[in-house]
């Protein structure tokens, strides 16, 4: 199983599913939501993620005019879970408490968006734009 948890602790969730794949996105949307290079996350399906608690303290910000969001956190700030598309959950790999002994980056997507200044320096797959695997 694996669990996460905001900064503050107030908001917390877990995943049935045994999960490895880590997709770290280089697009100037997520660089711009993390204040980093981009964002890592794991996808997993609606039914292997509950929220355990604090559901009601999430925000969601859609970008206008895009099919763009991100949820966080209206206590501390922290990235949360979100929705990836109607059956998948997006979980940024950053709050993820315990069981994220076996994941690994595999994926690089946007990488013709990243910034000047971003190295990639592991053996993930690149991907100009997105990846949907």
């Amino acid at each position: 199983m694996i669990t996460g948890e905001c900064n503050c602790g107030d908001i917390a969730f877990e995943i049935t599913a045994k999960v490895s794949d880590v997709y770290v996105c280089h697009c100037s949307i997520c660089r711009r939501a993390t204040g980093s290079s981009g964002i890592a996350v794991i996808v997993v399906n609606n039914k292997e993620f509950s929220w355990v608690r604090g559901k009601e303290l999430i925000k969601t910000w859609h970008k206008p005019k895009h099919d763009w969001q991100t949820s966080f956190c209206q206590n501390c700030g922290s990235s949360l879970p979100g929705a990836n598309d109607e059956s998948r959950m997006y979980v940024p790999a950053g709050v993820i408490s315990s069981g994220a002994d076996e994941l690994r980056v595999t994926h690089h997507i946007y990488v013709d968006s990243k910034a000047s200044w971003d190295e990639i320096a592991d053996n993930g797959k690149q991907h100009r734009e997105g990846f949907t695997g």
